[in-house]
């Protein structure tokens, strides 16, 4: 089975490809939270309206990720891994190229909402089939480059926003999606899949993963352990202008800027934790580390004494990024847990439910800085702790997946 050929390359068609659709996804996924000033200002609004519409955007794009992710996970193991690839970038482009005549808050919600549900098949298809494909002993590298290439995506729009209209912006990132419909069709199909298409098994039942205290214990730990990413960027690197201006930095920041060097990171770290788990032959001991880094740098963006620099600002959200680039890892360990049947559904449910928490954790935060005596700072140090709290226990709990063979369904 091609999934056991120890002679396929990391560097096959599949991971290419897989990559180059990661790349446009994320590409997409977080240009509103790099053109999000620019562009509700040129719709009017005011400064503080800037930062809670932003929010509520975000959180409409999170939700249509989080939805998404349930509708593509079911869809790519019912129909295939590569009937993914196909539907979900033509929804986040037709999408995409939507929110470039947007005129009103209430239609940048609905369009990034529609959006996020496209933007939720990417990811979870892609490591799927490369997971599937890959040998075990290279399937930690494979996702590793793909994920490490694709979130070079937001570099991209960080550059390309800096010299086009935000509009064009949007027009750009839909413009990519449909150019690579055309390399989709040289993507093959899982051969696990269609061995296991031909048994008499359920598959995409998302029911399977609540119905059974392991299966549901296993899912609900694969969410926790990848939040910590999105806790940094959907709080403290997406609303970086804010917490500096509340740590008294003079100079300004650009979120698009924060999100380019934060990005730039996170793609070192995800290429840097793949090596790192192949070289200790161990996914949880690699995430102890990068966990670590993560509560470093989280600590120092709260305690550091920034001295009213950019710099340092820019400096942190970079070391932020690497720490918490344990994404392709997370969502390889969420492949790798469960049976090929439920493998697309939980590959894409998994990442797409941890980017759903966004809005719970704004809420969150939203809640603790408005106690008295709390405010935006201590509000953000109590969110970032009792989230990683949980997160941490789910690590610790979760079982070890580095040499699991894939070749298997759930009951």
């Amino acid at each position: 089975m091609q999934a056991n050929n120890k002679t396929v390359s990391i560097f096959n068609l599949t991971v290419v490809v897989a990559a180059l659709g990661y790349f446009v996804d994320i590409y997409d996924l977080l240009l509103f939270g790099i053109i999000r000033i620019p562009s509700l200002r040129e719709m009017g609004l005011t400064t503080d309206q800037i930062t809670t519409d932003g929010e509520s955007i975000l959180s409409w794009q999170m939700t249509g990720l989080m939805l998404g992710g349930i509708l593509w996970g079911i869809v790519g193991d019912k129909k295939g891994r590569s009937s993914v690839l196909f539907g979900s970038i033509l929804l986040y482009s037709l999408g995409n190229i939507a929110n470039g005549f947007v005129q009103t808050v209430e239609q940048y919600k609905w369009i990034r909402f529609v959006a996020g549900i496209g933007l939720a098949g990417e990811l979870g298809a892609g490591i799927t089939l490369v997971a599937e494909m890959l040998p075990k002993e290279k399937r930690g590298i494979g996702t590793s480059i793909v994920a490490g290439f694709g979130i070079t995506g937001a570099v991209a729009a960080f550059f390309i926003k800096e010299n086009f209209h935000w509009r064009t912006c949007y027009f750009i990132g839909g413009g990519l999606g449909l150019a690579l419909l055309a390399l989709r069709v040289s993507v093959l199909e899982s051969g696990m899949f269609k061995t296991m298409k031909e048994k008499a098994v359920s598959r995409g039942n998302i029911f399977m993963l609540l119905n059974n205290r392991d299966r549901f214990v296993r899912y609900i730990q694969s969410i926790l352990i990848g939040v910590p990413t999105w806790l940094v960027i959907g709080i403290l690197i997406m609303f970086s202008k804010e917490f500096g201006k509340e740590f008294g930095i003079t100079e300004n920041i650009d979120p698009g800027k924060a999100i380019m060097f934060s990005y730039a990171g996170l793609a070192v770290g995800d290429v840097t934790i793949g090596l790192v788990s192949q070289w200790l032959k161990s996914r949880k001991k690699a995430l102890y580390v990068f966990y670590a880094l993560t509560a470093l740098f989280m600590i120092l963006y709260f305690t550091i004494q920034w001295n009213g620099s950019a710099f340092l600002m820019y400096a942190l959200c970079t070391a932020l990024g690497f720490a918490s680039g344990f994404w392709a890892i997370f969502v390889t360990i969420g492949a790798e847990q469960f049976g090929t049947n439920l493998r697309a559904t939980a590959a894409t449910t998994i990442p797409n439910m941890v980017r759903g928490t966004v809005p719970l954790m704004l809420m969150l935060f939203q809640f603790l800085r408005s106690l008295p005596g709390v405010g935006y700072i201590n509000g953000g140090i109590y969110t970032c702790a009792i989230v990683f709290i949980l997160c941490t226990i789910a690590v610790i709990t979760s079982k070890e997946t580095f040499h699991k063979d894939l070749n298997f369904e759930e009951k």
